[in-house]
């Protein structure tokens, strides 16, 4: 069982459309939308966040994210009929619709505890300035299917103090929707898994949407750098990844 989200908003085609596109990253999360009113109009129900919250919350307890600031008040009253056990296990997160559900969904399909979930979820609003930058240069440079790679080992005590090194690899992506949003997720979903730190084009790997901001293509650069015990591993799984188009081609 997972973590569970509630989409809250006073659409219920908008609650729907982001429930689909949360669904393609994360097929094991329990999503439950509240969209619209009773009769179907444009506006929230408090007996339709009621509903959602006791469909989605398994026992591991559910995220709310709401659209606007009359869903967010209507969403905290559903909170407050809950009864004290539940209550402690639902939270409403502070955090942009779609953004904040796709990063929820990722990090509920990871099998992240409730706290970790409404964090991704509230960490998902920033975008950074595009980090396609060149690959990383270093030694062992391979040219194959996926395009140039490389995937030396730093050991310079300047990088890394702990001796454990620094990998990196560079490939140009070949799939023809590029990193989009369900390989991101998929990437994420596995760099989390690892002991390392891991930044692709200089933002975290492990989070799906700062790399759904990359706006990577195909044909463009790809370059991971991973520090930690799992830094080759990091390495290797995304060669692979790369190579295999993602399982796109």
């Amino acid at each position: 069982m997972s973590v569970g989200l509630v989409i809250v908003s006073h659409s219920e085609k908008l609650a729907e459309g982001v429930r689909e596109l949360a669904e393609q990253m994360a097929r094991d999360v329990k999503i439950s939308v509240a969209g619209g009113t009773d009769d179907g109009g444009i506006g929230t129900s408090l007996e339709k966040i009621s509903a959602g919250i006791a469909a989605a919350d398994s026992g591991e307890g559910a995220v709310l994210l709401a659209d606007l600031g009359s869903a967010v008040m209507t969403a905290e009253t559903a909170l407050e009929f809950l009864d004290d056990e539940q209550r402690a296990r639902v939270r409403l997160a502070d955090a942009p619709l779609v953004e904040g559900t796709v990063a929820a969904a990722v990090a509920a399909q990871s099998g992240r505890a409730l706290a970790a979930v409404v964090q991704e979820a509230e960490a998902a609003g920033g975008i950074p300035a595009r980090a396609g930058g060149p690959a990383s240069e270093g030694a062992g440079a391979e040219t194959g299917t996926a395009g140039t790679e490389t995937a030396a080992a730093l050991d310079d005590d300047d990088l890394d103090p702990s001796g454990e090194g620094v990998h990196s690899g560079s490939w140009e992506l070949i799939n023809p929707a590029g990193l989009h949003a369900r390989p991101a997720a998929a990437v994420a979903q596995a760099m989390s898994d690892l002991d390392a730190e891991v930044r692709i084009n200089g933002v975290d790997a492990k989070s799906v949407m700062m790399l759904m901001t990359l706006g990577l293509g195909q044909g463009q650069t790809l370059t991971l750098t991973a520090k930690g015990p799992d830094a080759a591993r990091a390495v290797e799984m995304m060669a692979l990844e790369v190579r295999n188009g993602f399982g796109e081609i």
